[in-house]
């Protein structure tokens, strides 16, 4: 009597279905976004140092060194400091004096505040609705330091940027107001750069934070505590970009077209 035998077992054949992206995968609008990132920050650099040209962001320079000072004085305040002077201006740079507190604390609070606004900025690049949310701290940033300005062409373009930002509102359902703060948020998140060109190439009045570490720690060379601040928002701005990748996704219409071929 023969044995029973098992059924032939058929071959496994590749699943029909198209293999989800990662999350970490941008889609082709999000590439779109770190492209812009890389150009916004050339485009910036030409900006601060050019000369003549450098005028025409005044107000923007205002606002960044102006939040850039704000979290110096926070942090002063914090730990047991006293203000004894504050300068923000577009040409010289900020400086905030502090008498007591704790110094190490006060200068890196700098650095540390400017990346995690420019981070916030940054992730509003990536969605219309944190454009929106993050645009009036920007039209009150704008606005504030017109305290301390007696220029008349700062006065005019601060007003036009603010004509700006609330039309945005208006073009593309909001969209541009995307790339508005994405600028900023690149201004932002990558001040060292700026702050340490404006010491290297225009010997500001004002020191850069870098330079004042080196007066704070002089076994560190300036140039060593910019290497080290950069690398610092240089993650900063990636850690935001992998942030806004994954949380702000939103699938093209080729995924989804694909996927309900195969339903």
């Amino acid at each position: 009597m023969a044995s029973p035998t098992r059924p032939p077992l058929a071959p496994p054949t590749a699943s029909s279905s198209p293999s989800l992206p990662s999350a970490i995968t941008p889609s082709a609008d999000q590439i779109v976004v770190l492209y812009v990132i890389i150009a916004m920050a050339v485009i910036i650099f030409g900006f601060w140092n050019v000369p003549g040209i450098r005028h025409l962001i005044n107000p923007l320079k205002l606002f960044t060194i102006g939040a850039h000072e704000l979290f110096h004085i926070i942090a002063a305040i914090l730990s047991g400091g006293r203000i004894l002077r504050i300068t923000i201006d577009p040409h010289v740079g900020g400086a905030t004096i502090v008498e007591g507190g704790k110094p190490t604390f006060i200068l890196s609070s700098g650095y540390i505040g400017s990346s995690i606004l420019g981070g916030l900025f940054v992730l509003a690049g990536w969605d219309t609705l944190v454009a929106k949310v993050m645009s009036f701290v920007l039209a009150v940033g704008l606005i504030l330091p017109l305290k301390l300005v007696r220029d008349k062409l700062t006065i005019l373009l601060t007003i036009i940027y603010e004509g700006l930002l609330i039309g945005f509102w208006f073009i593309d359902h909001a969209g541009a107001l995307r790339w508005y703060c994405l600028f900023i948020g690149v201004m932002n998140v990558l001040f060292v750069v700026w702050d340490v060109a404006d010491d290297r190439f225009f010997h500001k009045t004002n020191d850069s934070d870098c330079t004042q570490f080196a007066i704070l720690y002089p076994s560190i060379g300036a140039h060593v505590w910019a290497t080290i601040w950069i690398a610092f928002q240089l993650g900063v701005l990636a850690a935001f970009a992998v942030l806004g990748i994954m949380v702000f996704k939103v699938p093209s219409a080729d995924s989804i077209s694909s996927s309900n071929d195969t339903t």
